[in-house]
Parts: C-alpha cells; sequence; structure tokens
C-alpha cells in the first residue's frame, strides 16, 4: 500500500472517530495511528512539514473536543 493512501485512510478513519465520539481509546488510538503516519509521510517527502504539522495539530483539537484527550 502506497504512503499516501494509507496516511489518508488513516486521517479519515481518526476524523471519523473523533466526530462519532463513541468512546475514548479507540478514536485516541486512531489519531495516535494517522499522526505516525503523517510523521512517515513527511520523512517520505509525501507531504510538507508544515501540512502535516496542521493536520496533526487538526486532529488533536477534534479529540480534545471529543473529550477524548
Amino acid at each position: 500500500m502506497s504512503v499516501r493512501r494509507a496516511t489518508r485512510t488513516a486521517v479519515g478513519q481518526a476524523r471519523r472517530a473523533t466526530a462519532a465520539g463513541s468512546g475514548g481509546p479507540e478514536s485516541a488510538a486512531a489519531v495516535r495511528r494517522a499522526m505516525g503516519l503523517l510523521d512517515v509521510a513527511v520523512r517520505k517527502g509525501v507531504l510538507h512539514r508544515n501540512n502535516a504539522s496542521r493536520r496533526k495539530a487538526r486532529l488533536a483539537r477534534a479529540l480534545n473536543r471529543a473529550g477524548n484527550g
């Protein structure tokens, strides 16, 4: 699987998990996985570091708003 596709999938799953507000551990784990894959994408040159940083900040903010952080 390509880095770009894996990253996009993980970010989407994390966004859905935080939007649903279903539970703390599941959504927190999804966000952690997405953040790790964003870091991999930066190392591989797929994303610019500022773009990944912005996405990570938005995921963290969504997680905190859901009360799971």
